[in-house]
């Protein structure tokens, strides 16, 4: 039978802060309440002497590895404390939730797995997958001639990728080298210009010098093929094997537009990375670019977020049987030709409902599938004939542009009450772009692994090291063997 002293905790002696030489018996197991007024030492007697005690015998009983990742609270002023067990506080301050933290960052886990799969990951295809070997000049010169005919390119060598600086001493050799022209940011303009505006030190700048511009042109091949080499080649000396293609296609001076094929992209071709079926290049893997938190490896749709705030139309309508003119969009119900801003609304619906023939008095179930889009998707902007400001934005566009470009909290918060969330399209909620989700290491993606759990994740770890691996051999289990271990040591802690 446990003895009455296994059933409380016995303080003797507390003198933390204001307590005069408190003596108290708490019971085990039961729902204990500490009630005073302020100044009375409720705050002293459970956090500051109870759970900094149980709290700092816990963290003696871990190992040296452990204690440098906490820190050690120091013994309250108390002459015994008996019968105490490992304790655990809730705060009561509101934390704010960052989505771009995780366990595995706090820890750094995935920092080690971002170098692993940067050091021996096996790059595969993402549309083929297929495994992805080196490309040579003449393969790459292939595939810019296999585009379409009429396209205007620009090959650059990308000197500087992504890293802060104001970079004019690498401007300056540019310039020693011949260039005439840089492409600093995605704008391009004359080296002298660039050597003039000095870059900000302090933010992250690319710079790419313009080795040559060429016209595509049909029965032209041998002509441009020499040329094109020459270029190539020099754009891959200056970025370090990997040289961008810009491609434009479609009628010059014609205002660009994805519906008329207009088109301007950048086209990666590396020396390193590129898939033979299909051509698909990638620049080389930096452990950077298994990070969500950079722009050279998060999901260009969502930034990294995994996931997207989008309007959804039954909250910006939810009462169907509501008429515009009864407030039935919910965001502008105060819409009306008599009150100050809101009447900007009010005007642009008016037009819209005399322009397409329908009423705004009508209850928004009777109204055609197509009034009901134009409400809220807007007009379709294509015609270049017409004054885009004659076109309805609509709802939904407006409240997400307002979203985006407004520095207004309360705004930003209005605005998300008409939003729901919902899985990233393109990434699928793995925040990665998809090159790099298809860079593997014992056939598995970095998604998949951090999906694991944490005994899950230990066992894979493990299986690296062991001698049946055929993933780490040779150099890259000498590579690899402190940076698994590093990762062993942080799960064995959680």
């Amino acid at each position: 039978m446990p003895s009455k002293r296994d059933n409380v905790i016995t303080i003797r002696g507390a003198r933390v802060h204001n307590l005069k030489n408190v003596d108290l018996d708490i019971p085990r197991n039961k729902f204990v309440v500490f009630t005073g007024i302020s100044g009375s030492g409720k705050s002293s007697l459970a956090f500051d002497t109870i759970y900094a005690e149980g709290q700092r015998r816990y963290i003696e009983s871990l190992s040296a590895y452990a204690r440098q990742f906490l820190g050690v609270m120091d013994k309250p002023d108390v002459d015994r404390i008996e019968g105490i067990s490992p304790a655990i506080s809730i705060d009561q301050k509101s934390v704010a939730r960052n989505p771009r933290s995780t366990v595995g960052t706090i820890t750094e886990i995935y920092d080690y797995f971002r170098l692993l799969f940067s050091r021996i990951g096996v790059a595969n295809c993402p549309k083929c997958n297929l495994p992805i070997t080196k490309q040579t000049p003449t393969e790459i010169v292939d595939k810019i001639l296999g585009l379409e005919p009429g396209s205007a390119i620009m090959i650059l060598a990308p000197v500087i990728k992504g890293k802060k600086g104001e970079h004019r001493a690498v401007l300056e050799e540019i310039q020693s080298a011949g260039f005439i022209r840089v492409r600093i940011n995605g704008t391009l303009q004359r080296i002298e210009e660039a050597l003039e505006t000095p870059l900000n030190r302090y933010k992250i700048h690319t710079i790419e010098a313009v080795v040559d511009r060429i016209q595509l042109e049909e029965n032209k091949e041998d002509n441009d093929r020499i040329r094109i080499m020459d270029s190539v080649e020099t754009g891959l000396k200056g970025g370090k094997g990997t040289v961008v293609v810009n491609l434009r296609t479609g009628k010059a001076g014609k205002k660009q537009t994805k519906k008329d094929g207009d088109i301007s992209e950048d086209l990666i071709f590396s020396e390193h990375f590129a898939c033979k079926k299909c051509g698909f290049s990638m620049s080389a893997i930096e452990p950077r670019s298994f990070s969500f938190n950079s722009p050279y490896g998060a999901c260009k749709e969502c930034t990294g977020l995994g996931s997207k705030l989008e309007v959804d139309p039954k909250l910006v309508i939810p009462n169907t049987s509501l008429s515009i003119a009864e407030g039935a969009i919910k965001p502008w119900m105060h819409a009306s030709h008599r009150v100050g801003r809101q009447g900007h609304y009010w005007w642009q619906l008016s037009e819209l409902a005399e322009k397409h023939k329908f009423s705004m008095h009508d209850p928004v179930k009777k109204l055609s599938k197509k009034a009901l889009n134009l409400i809220l998707f807007g007009e379709d902007n294509q015609n270049e004939d017409e004054n885009p400001r004659n076109h309805f934005e609509g709802v939904i566009p407006n409240l997400e542009r307002r979203y985006h470009e407004t520095d207004s909290d309360w705004t930003r918060a209005e605005i998300e009450k008409y939003m729901i969330k919902r899985d990233c399209p393109s990434c699928l909620g793995k925040r990665l772009r998809p090159e790099f989700l298809s860079v593997r290491v014992a056939e598995k993606s970095i998604d998949q692994v951090v999906e694991m759990s944490i005994e899950e994740c230990l066992a894979f770890s493990k299986t690296l090291l062991t001698s049946k691996s055929q993933t780490l051999s040779g150099g890259n289990l000498k590579i690899s063997r402190p940076i698994v271990k590093e990762i062993q040591n942080r799960l064995q802690f959680l």
